[in-house]
């Protein structure tokens, strides 16, 4: 660090001032204080400062009165603004887009996060070498539908490389002839290509383009061009941009249907234990297939959609189940199939071998009703996840597209956003389940946005990665302590944001599952039922589609509890918890609103469309047989009511009041009926 590297320090906090001072000098910066504005313009009448860090609130006077102030002596100072109260995106704007702040700091801050900044202003951090491919199509991977994709994309990225670099070659002439504004046009092209062109599969292009990076930000900050460095660094980057894309691989055909309910793939010798779990799955409204041999077994898997197997763990000997599910696994498109083991005594080395097959669960032998269950959800779960959106923010679009088709499959949704300062509307537009931010950005930076949404009660939960060219110790502090989960590094090599994505969404979503879900039922909850339904509402308006909203309720449940008993009233919620879990659309949202009532919401549907999908329903619970705590047998129906918007209302309690009156019609007028 250059000892020429004067920062003026405008902070009336005199022990933070003390702490801040100490560290940057131990990093080589000469620093000026000053507690005041007047003390701060003696110290520029004084000394020639490279940059300033200016607190928010001064004796006297604001921090933003004082840059604009200093702005008509010093234009192109750089500057860094350090507050506790200017967090809203507005503010942003202001000081970045009219006052020309630098960067925007929050307090409390701690000097390493200061210091990736201060580094910032005056020499770029070394880009850590490429990986030797990033982003490109690994060897083929089982099932990846969107390999084809990503390989035209990277190929359509790469037929563009030359006009880019043609641009570049037009703009660095223009810079020779001492054109600042051109400089600052090449910058950005180049600092663009350094960022994204790894992630297309470019390694070697993009690690050409951070080399001219370096040499062109000292004149773009106001000291000397090396002309023959850059020439140099040019021609490197034509060079390596003409490279061959290789060519997309051939699509595989589609696997098979996906049923509407769990599928449940029972393997064992065993014919009560077969037919044990046919009459649970019934009860569960999970479809049960069964085998007896390994060949049965994967004559079923090649021939239909299986979520999950529940194997004997010694199937035709000891320890025979492991070479079924081996056999299993190894079958195309099946390399993650969740697994379940059953024992009898379940031994230590049992597990053990359960667990080194991929097991999830190892179900005592024989199994009960509620292990049976758990098992059951559990790989449905994992089978058939429900599709996570992800909200991506950068403001450079190819990244933003880079980033998509690396992550968009069947389980994710992506979204981009290439303005940062429209990231509130942004989510409340979208509700990601975890959040890509860039760091560097016009504006708001990705440690920004990190603490506006720690301290918006709404967003602290979600989870957040940050994606950037920095790796430095004082880079990955300040990440974690604005709030950040992780972080990548350029170029973003495609399997580990795939991993890191796919880590951060599960656990996530398992966080959710345990708040958010009735443990009877497998329903979403009265409030999270009501956040579902405001979404699906916002998104109903905005695509001009009704929404229907359903309430149900059983009938005579009081009567069910009295005469059969009060575990066979849960057996009726949990089983209509269950048929309604599996017989609607992943968009469509399901809830427990309390009691015997439950609540559902269609999107889409009209008053007509809503009742007829409701009586396929209320048809099929009416045709289960439950089972009394004596053993009796009975039957059971339900009473609903339907309200649509906007016909019937545009707000969720507009809608929930409508059809709670239109469910007490329908009891009124004599129950197992739908009222619209």
């Amino acid at each position: 660090m250059s000892s020429t590297q004067t920062l003026l320090f405008l902070e009336d906090d005199k022990d933070l001032q003390s702490l801040v001072c100490t560290f940057l000098r131990e990093k080589g910066y000469r620093v000026e204080p000053a507690r005041t504005a007047a003390e701060a313009m003696a110290v520029l009448a004084r000394v020639p400062v490279d940059a300033a860090i200016v607190d928010g609130l001064l004796p006297g006077m604001t921090g933003a009165d004082f840059i604009r102030e200093l702005r008509k002596t010093q234009p192109d100072l750089p500057i860094l603004f350090a507050s506790a109260f200017w967090k809203d995106l507005k503010s942003h704007e202001l000081l970045t887009r009219q006052l020309r702040v630098a960067r925007i700091i929050h307090k409390p801050y701690r000097p390493e996060e200061l210091l990736v900044w201060v580094a910032q202003l005056f020499a770029p951090v070394t880009p850590p070498p490429p990986p030797p491919e990033a982003l490109e199509e690994a060897d083929a991977v089982a099932g990846d539908d969107l390999a084809a994709s990503l390989a035209a994309l990277n190929a359509e990225y790469g037929a563009r490389l030359r006009e880019k670099v043609s641009g570049l070659e037009a703009l660095l002439g223009r810079v020779r002839a001492g054109e600042t504004e051109a400089l600052d046009e090449a910058y950005t092209v180049v600092h663009k290509l350094h960022g994204t062109a790894g992630s297309y599969g470019y390694a070697e292009v993009s690690s050409a383009a951070g080399r001219l990076e370096l040499v062109l930000k000292p004149a773009r900050e106001g000291g000397g061009l090396d002309v023959g460095a850059m020439e140099e660094a040019f021609r490197e980057l034509a060079a390596k941009a003409a490279v061959s894309v290789k060519p997309a691989p051939v699509a595989k055909a589609p696997g098979p249907l996906l049923p509407t309910e769990g599928v449940l793939l029972v393997v064992d010798r065993d014919a009560a234990v077969l037919a044990e779990a046919e009459r649970l799955g019934k009860a569960h409204v999970v479809r049960v297939l069964t085998a007896r041999t390994a060949d049965e077994a994967l004559a079923v898997a090649r021939r239909q959609w299986v979520d999950g197997v529940l194997v004997h763990m010694h199937l035709d000997g000891p320890l025979g189940g492991i070479t079924v599910a081996h056999a299993l696994r190894a079958e195309e498109g099946l390399g993650m199939l969740p697994l379940a083991f059953t024992g009898a005594g379940g031994a230590l080395e049992d597990r053990v071998a359960a667990a080194h097959a991929g097991a999830s669960l190892f179900l005592p032998r024989p199994f009960t009703s509620q292990d049976f269950t758990a098992a059951a959800e559990r790989m449905v779960a994992a089978r058939r996840p429900e599709r996570a959106r992800v909200l991506v923010v950068d403001d450079d679009p190819e990244a933003i597209t880079a980033l998509t088709h690396a992550l968009a499959s069947d389980h994710i949704e992506v979204v981009g956003l290439g303005d940062a300062h429209g990231l509130m509307e942004a989510l409340a537009e979208h509700r990601p389940d975890l959040l890509l931010l860039d760091v560097q950005m016009p504006g708001p930076s990705g440690f920004d946005l990190c603490r506006i949404l720690r301290s918006t009660p709404e967003w602290q939960e979600l989870p957040v990665l940050l994606i950037t060219a920095h790796v430095g110790l004082e880079f990955r502090l300040a990440a974690f302590q604005a709030g950040a989960d992780d972080y990548l590094s350029k170029p973003v090599l495609r399997e580990e944001l795939r991993a890191r994505v796919q880590a951060r969404l599960e656990r996530a979503r398992l966080s959710k599952e345990r708040a958010e879900r009735d443990a009877l039922t497998g329903l979403l909850l009265r409030r999270p039922f009501i956040d579902g339904v405001r979404a699906r509402l916002a998104e109903a308006q905005r695509q001009s589609k009704p929404l229907a909203l359903c309430f149900l309720d059983v009938d005579h449940f009081k009567q069910v509890n009295d005469k059969y008993g009060h575990l066979a009233g849960d057996r009726v919620l949990t089983r209509l918890g269950r048929l309604l879990g599996a017989r609607f659309r992943r968009e469509d949202v399901r809830g427990r609103w309390g009691g015997e009532e439950f609540v559902v919401a269609l999107l889409g549907e009209t008053a007509a469309s809503a009742k007829e999908i409701l009586s396929r329903t209320a048809a099929e619970l009416a045709g289960m047989t439950f089972e009394g705590d004596a053993g009796e047998s009975f039957h059971i129906t339900f009473s609903a009511g339907i309200s649509v918007s906007s016909t019937d209302g545009a707000s969720v309690e507009e809608l929930l009041k409508t059809a709670d009156a239109r469910l007490y019609r329908a009891k009124a007028n004599g129950r197992n009926r739908i009222e619209t």
